[in-house]
Order: C-alpha cells, then sequence, then structure tokens
C-alpha cells in the first residue's frame, strides 16, 4: 500500500500549513519538544538505570518506576503533542526520510516494550538480576534509537 496519497494530505492540513508559513512556530514546537525528550529520558533512564543496579540503589525498583511513572506519561504526552504538528508541517519530507522510519519502527518498539514489559519487570519486586539488565539494556537501547533517529530527521 502506497503511503504517500495520505502523507501528502496531511501536509497540505491547515495547521500544517501555519506552521510551515510562520516562522517561529517549527522551532518553538520542536524546542518544547526536545523539553519532552528530556523529560522522556529522565523518566526512563532513572528506572533503567537503577534495574542494572547503577544508581538510586537504597530504593527498591518498584518504587522507581512508580515514582517515575507519570513523568513518563506525562513526556509522551508532550511528545506525541508536539511531534504530530511537527510532523504534519513537513509529512512528503518524512514519507521519504529513512531516520524517519527508522524512529517510528523504534518508537513503536519502544512504546510496546515499556508498557507491556519493562514496567511489569520494574513493578514486580521479584525480576532476577539477569531479566532486570536485560529489560534496563533494552529500554536505553531502543529509547536511543528513538532519540537519534529522530535527530537524524533533521540531518537528512
Amino acid at each position: 500500500m502506497d503511503l504517500f496519497p495520505i502523507f501528502d494530505a496531511m501536509e497540505q492540513t491547515w495547521l500544517a500549513t501555519v506552521i510551515k508559513e510562520s516562522l517561529w512556530y517549527f522551532p518553538a514546537i520542536e524546542a518544547v519538544h526536545l523539553l519532552g525528550l528530556a523529560m522522556l529520558g529522565g523518566a526512563i533512564l532513572v528506572v533503567d538505570l537503577r534495574m542494572l543496579g547503577l544508581g538510586l540503589r537504597e530504593q527498591t525498583i518498584p518504587d522507581v518506576a512508580a515514582a517515575a511513572q507519570r513523568w513518563l506519561v506525562a513526556a509522551i504526552v508532550i511528545m506525541f503533542a508536539t511531534g504530530i504538528p511537527l510532523f504534519l508541517s513537513e509529512a512528503v519530507k518524512c514519507y521519504f526520510n529513512t531516520s524517519f522510519w527508522v524512529k517510528m519502527g523504534a518508537l513503536l518498539t519502544g512504546l510496546i516494550f515499556t508498557f507491556a514489559v519493562r514496567n511489569r519487570v520494574a513493578a514486580s519486586g521479584s525480576a532476577s538480576p539477569v531479566v532486570l539488565k536485560l529489560a534496563g539494556s533494552f529500554s536505553i537501547a531502543v529509547w536511543f534509537v528513538v532519540a537519534a533517529a529522530g535527530r537524524w530527521i533533521g540531518f537528512s
């Protein structure tokens, strides 16, 4: 199925047009998007590093995960609320951009893994050290790919 007509139609929406025609909307939205990325990175890393035994050892993994959860969800909301308008303003460019497709694949993988596997492992309090290290390592890796591919979209 060819998605190009859909991407082209999305770039013709009123919101995409407003963002493209403004000198300041795209950079302002992107700045908030990057703040959301920092928030997401912090919420992910604090739990993953704890799962790897590299920080906050005085607190249990379930406690760290519970404390970070609201920050994680808020960051994801911010990222989607800003990422969608950014995408709409250059949907055709994204269609032809390999980095965009890598980011979308990694994003889907990261979201599914985070909410279906990692959060359950972290909340269980009874996972083996090997499972904790694997979950934490994979989480860091997949979210790094999301961030790096997203950044690379701007360079290609």
